[in-house]
């Protein structure tokens, strides 16, 4: 079984939150970062399925 380390848990954190569009402003006040840029270049990228949803919001966008 692999070691999970508290910094693991501290990014399953934040990018489940992320995934669940909780406002940014709110999990980098929660992480303890100055700004939200710290926030989202650190946890934003790990995710394929937000560029899933980006696509899925703006095929929306085009269709109306």
């Amino acid at each position: 079984m692999p070691q999970i380390r508290v910094h693991d848990l501290r990014h399953t954190h934040a990018t489940m939150l992320i995934e669940q569009n909780v406002n940014v402003k709110l999990i980098s006040s929660r992480l303890g970062h100055a700004s939200i840029k710290t926030t989202l270049d650190i946890y934003s990228h790990v995710l394929p399925s937000m560029d899933k949803s980006i696509s899925d919001e703006l095929e929306k966008i085009i269709k109306m």
